[in-house]
């Protein structure tokens, strides 16, 4: 008998409780059970070479790329799986003022903001999981390159370094190309 009011002692304080709030929930985390991992794309892989300043050795990664727009749109939502170096290439040509924000996204990511001439306008480091507030460069890019949050500092990867992707970034001295696949323009 205890067993049996202790329950409904507990389902009705349950009932009462007060429910999540509706409406703008703009800058807000998702909550987890929003995270759906079987709406999770992987895309096709693309090298990427990330030319240091200073004579630092390249970051040689390969990542997934965006090229569609309903890739670019889905991006790494729901993508529970990322380990060090995974991310995803978002290529924009021409370029635009791209605006992104973590959604459905229960992973930190660093997003980095490649300008036209390769180089980085700007690391935004460990956005936060389900974050609605937009994060955006202050110039125009060629792409956006989004790697699990910390790996931009881990690799030291800083603004100014050049990223270059494709299969012009496996050879020396390649020839210029400016294509959302392939990218090693002049």
């Amino acid at each position: 008998m205890r067993h049996y009011l202790y329950l409904s002692a507990c389902a009705l304080l349950a009932a009462c409780s007060p429910a999540m709030p509706e409406g703008d929930n703009a800058g807000q985390a998702a909550p987890a059970s929003d995270i759906a991992p079987g709406d999770a794309q992987h895309l096709d892989i693309v090298p990427v070479v990330i030319r240091h300043q200073g004579g630092k050795a390249d970051t040689r990664l390969k990542v997934e790329i965006a090229l569609t727009p309903d890739q670019q749109e889905k991006g790494l939502m729901y993508r529970t799986d990322l380990k060090a170096g995974d991310g995803m290439l978002f290529p924009m040509l021409p370029a635009r003022m791209p605006s992104f924000w973590m959604k459905d996204t229960p992973t930190s990511l660093d997003m980095i903001f490649i300008r036209m001439d390769t180089s980085i306008a700007r690391i935004a480091a460990n956005a936060e999981p389900g974050d609605m507030t937009p994060v955006f460069a202050e110039d125009p890019v060629a792409a956006v390159l989004e790697l699990r949050g910390g790996d931009a500092e881990r690799l030291g990867i800083k603004e100014g370094d050049e990223v270059v992707w494709g299969a012009c970034a496996l050879e020396a001295e390649p020839e210029p190309v400016a294509e959302p696949d392939n990218y090693c323009p002049d």
